[in-house]
């Protein structure tokens, strides 16, 4: 069952949260009519247990069970840290 989760990387928007993260995850997709690439930013709350993540870090989230009203992915691994 863990290998079925939904793993995703984005850029830590937000880490002002105690244990929580804000991550923006950034996806591309092709207009169905125009054919345009448009880029899509969706923004995901992620728990980070030991407040290991900051602001400009890219992390890895996976698909958890939910852990309060907003938060549904857990931080996985911190992919690169911010300069």
């Amino acid at each position: 069952m863990r290998e079925q989760r939904k793993r995703l990387t984005g850029v830590v928007t937000s880490d002002k949260m105690d244990k929580t993260v804000v991550v923006a995850v950034t996806t591309t997709k092709r207009h169905p009519l125009f054919g345009k690439v448009l880029k899509l930013v969706k923004k995901y709350k992620a728990h980070d247990e030991n407040n290991e993540a900051h602001l400009g870090d890219t992390v890895q989230i996976i698909e958890s069970k939910p852990i309060s009203r907003d938060k549904r992915w857990s931080v996985v691994a911190i992919t690169d840290r911010a300069k």
